[in-house]
């Protein structure tokens, strides 16, 4: 009915003092459905670019806000994929981004935290922060108590379609019948003296002494801030980046690790440089390539004087040659020289 897509059967509901089918009403409230319906065959830049054209925003106005909000729900390394590709939590993020698109003075989130890792569900609970800070209403509906109560100052539990309670939080969480003292660790004395001090007025079982504890999500952030300062890597979604600048007039809030620039200006890794083997040399029978190297002549020669005087003594035992073996060898060697036989 706030958007005026649905009509009151009964009563009398403004926006802004105007009706919400009011154009121009419509034009100053940002809006996040439970499931985001954007178009699947345009990009993160695209969609971004589309939504803010319908609220006639100019060229330069679309892509400051397109850039500054990318950055901020983490998209901007995701910015040419389709939307029809992204995952639950990627497509909350974009959803989220085309909500504020318009700089809105109303914002309606629906599950806004809905398909999130414990790190965007932070981011988003910040930035609900950052626009109350501002001076924005921001009308979060959610079935995540945890998250109400961390962003909400006034609280409508609706149960059977009517109003059962509402008020400021923190009127209807306190416990009046109960009153909490906290103080930095005591010494065993002066707890007793304390304790002393109480039971006059209180009877013993009435008293409990522990100490404060944290939500898991605190201590789930705590552990991932301390892997981030041990600079440990993740496959997982990165975190955002700072709320968008249009959105924070003047806020200043610490951007996350910009991993992709720590993986630019990191050294190159040095390679090293691998020296081939050397190729085996081969085995040469020297003796044997002295005497194919010979003239032809010298060996006709050597042959035949061999013929006629004993072998030198060597130091291994050598083959008798007979005479008519030797001839024959002559022979077969004059043949192939064609020379006359000797």
């Amino acid at each position: 009915m706030l958007l005026g897509l649905l009509y009151p059967t009964k009563g009398h509901i403004e926006v802004f003092g105007k009706s919400p089918r009011h154009v121009a009403t419509k034009s100053r409230i940002g809006y996040l459905p439970e499931e985001s319906y954007l178009y699947r065959y345009l990009n993160s830049y695209e969609t971004l670019d589309f939504f803010g054209n319908l609220f006639h925003l100019t060229n330069d106005e679309r892509r400051q806000r397109s850039e500054q909000l990318l950055d901020m729900v983490g998209l901007n390394q995701t910015r040419t994929r389709s939307v029809g590709e992204f995952s639950k939590g990627m497509q909350r993020r974009i959803g989220l981004a085309q909500a504020l698109i318009n700089d809105p003075d109303l914002v309606i989130l629906d599950e806004p935290t809905a398909g999130l890792d414990p790190i965007g569900c932070r981011e988003v609970k910040d930035l609900i922060l950052a626009l109350a800070r501002r001076g924005k209403t921001v009308i979060l509906s959610s079935h995540l108590l945890s998250d109400v109560e961390d962003v909400c100052d006034r609280v409508v539990i609706y149960y059977g379609g009517k109003i059962q309670a509402m008020g400021e939080l923190k009127d209807l969480l306190a416990n009046r019948d109960a009153v909490r003292i906290t103080t930095p660790p005591l010494s065993r004395e002066t707890t007793q003296k304390v304790m002393e001090l109480i039971r006059h007025d209180v009877a013993e079982d009435k008293i409990r002494i522990d100490n404060p504890t944290q939500n898991l999500e605190s201590y789930f952030l705590d552990v991932v801030a301390k892997a981030k300062q041990a600079a440990a890597e993740t496959s997982g979604a990165q975190s955002g980046g700072k709320v968008a600048a249009y959105l924070q007039a003047g806020a200043t809030v610490k951007p996350a690790t910009d991993k992709v620039l720590e993986r630019l200006t990191a050294p190159a890794p040095v390679k090293e440089e691998v020296t081939p083997a050397a190729a085996p040399a081969a085995s040469v029978n020297q003796a044997k390539l002295d005497s194919l190297s010979k003239p032809e002549r010298a060996a006709s020669e050597a042959s035949v004087s061999s013929a006629a005087t004993s072998p030198a003594p060597s130091a291994t035992p050598a083959t008798e040659v007979k005479p008519a073996d030797l001839a024959k060898a002559n022979e077969k060697l004059s043949s192939l020289l064609n020379k006359p036989k000797s």
